[in-house]
């Protein structure tokens, strides 16, 4: 799979109209119900590759659009939750510049 195809599990015949917030691949056990003893199995058969990781965050971005923003009745919560969020992240990668010009009592 390459940059803007469909994943090599996708049949349009079987699924239907493409999804991007859906994982076509084989279904796995769910992390909440691995036991510890499975962890290490189950861990071994991610697969931890950079294209995978984007993939992931790509479906959960898509799921989170389908819930937050793309409803005809959504509220405010979704901008919200984006607002907040870049806050919380600008604010970390910036930490070190704050920290500087901190509010110091000499005595």
């Amino acid at each position: 799979m390459g940059w803007g195809e469909y994943p090599a599990e996708y049949n349009a015949k079987v699924h239907g109209p493409y999804d991007p917030a859906r994982w076509y691949g084989k279904p796995d056990t769910a992390f909440s119900q691995v036991k510890i003893g499975e962890l290490p199995a189950w861990l071994a058969r991610r697969n931890k590759s950079p294209m995978a990781l984007g993939q992931a965050i790509g479906r959960a971005w898509w799921r989170w659009n389908h819930k937050y923003t793309f409803p005809l009745k959504a509220g405010i919560t979704g901008h919200a939750q984006l607002t907040v969020g870049l806050m919380a992240f600008f604010y970390f990668i910036n930490y070190t510049k704050y920290r500087k010009h901190r509010f110091y009592k000499y005595h």
